[in-house]
Protein backbone atom coordinates (compact mmCIF):
# COMPACT_ATOMS: atom_id res chain seq x y z
CA UNK A 1 0.00 0.00 0.00
CA UNK A 2 1.09 3.48 -0.48
CA UNK A 3 1.62 5.93 1.62
CA UNK A 4 -0.17 8.81 1.72
CA UNK A 5 2.21 11.50 1.26
CA UNK A 6 2.75 9.16 -2.13
CA UNK A 7 -0.88 9.38 -2.90
CA UNK A 8 -2.02 12.85 -3.26
CA UNK A 9 -0.46 15.62 -5.21
CA UNK A 10 1.31 18.62 -3.48
CA UNK A 11 -1.58 20.78 -2.86
CA UNK A 12 0.22 24.79 -2.38
CA UNK A 13 -1.13 28.45 -2.73
CA UNK A 14 -0.07 29.66 -5.84
CA UNK A 15 -0.75 33.16 -7.52
CA UNK A 16 -3.13 33.93 -10.80
CA UNK A 17 -2.60 36.60 -12.50
CA UNK A 18 -5.12 37.92 -14.89
CA UNK A 19 -4.67 39.45 -18.27
CA UNK A 20 -6.03 42.82 -17.35
CA UNK A 21 -3.31 42.77 -14.23
CA UNK A 22 -5.61 42.20 -11.05
CA UNK A 23 -4.04 38.82 -9.36
CA UNK A 24 -5.38 36.73 -6.67
CA UNK A 25 -4.06 33.68 -4.13
CA UNK A 26 -5.60 30.38 -4.62
CA UNK A 27 -4.42 26.35 -4.40
CA UNK A 28 -3.19 24.55 -7.29
CA UNK A 29 -1.31 21.67 -7.99
CA UNK A 30 0.87 24.04 -10.71
CA UNK A 31 4.09 24.45 -9.76
CA UNK A 32 5.83 24.85 -6.21
CA UNK A 33 4.71 26.99 -3.71
CA UNK A 34 4.62 30.82 -4.50
CA UNK A 35 4.66 30.43 -8.28
CA UNK A 36 2.70 32.85 -10.02
CA UNK A 37 0.21 31.83 -13.14
CA UNK A 38 -0.45 33.95 -15.80
CA UNK A 39 -3.28 33.76 -17.81
CA UNK A 40 -3.37 34.28 -21.58
CA UNK A 41 -6.99 33.94 -21.21
CA UNK A 42 -9.73 34.44 -19.00
CA UNK A 43 -13.35 35.92 -18.15
CA UNK A 44 -12.03 39.18 -18.34
CA UNK A 45 -11.49 39.08 -21.92
CA UNK A 46 -12.18 35.79 -24.09
CA UNK A 47 -15.63 36.78 -25.83
CA UNK A 48 -17.11 33.11 -24.91
CA UNK A 49 -17.76 35.14 -20.83
CA UNK A 50 -17.81 38.61 -22.48
CA UNK A 51 -20.37 38.75 -25.14
CA UNK A 52 -18.30 39.30 -27.66
CA UNK A 53 -19.09 39.25 -31.01
CA UNK A 54 -18.62 35.71 -32.51
CA UNK A 55 -16.29 35.69 -36.16
CA UNK A 56 -15.73 32.28 -37.84
CA UNK A 57 -12.70 31.93 -39.41
CA UNK A 58 -11.89 30.52 -43.12
CA UNK A 59 -8.78 28.59 -43.78
CA UNK A 60 -8.43 27.22 -47.06
CA UNK A 61 -12.09 27.36 -48.08
CA UNK A 62 -13.50 24.94 -45.28
CA UNK A 63 -15.99 27.35 -43.97
CA UNK A 64 -17.42 28.33 -47.76
CA UNK A 65 -17.38 24.62 -48.59
CA UNK A 66 -19.45 23.11 -45.79
CA UNK A 67 -21.77 26.08 -46.36
CA UNK A 68 -22.38 25.27 -49.56
CA UNK A 69 -23.24 21.45 -49.28
CA UNK A 70 -25.09 22.19 -46.80
CA UNK A 71 -27.18 25.59 -47.77
CA UNK A 72 -30.27 24.15 -48.40
CA UNK A 73 -30.46 21.40 -45.42
CA UNK A 74 -32.71 23.51 -42.77
CA UNK A 75 -34.95 24.78 -45.39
Amino acid sequence: MKKDSDLHPDYHQITVKMTDGTQFVTYSTYGKEGDELTLDIDPTSHPAWTGGDQRLMDRGGRLSRFKKKFEGFLK
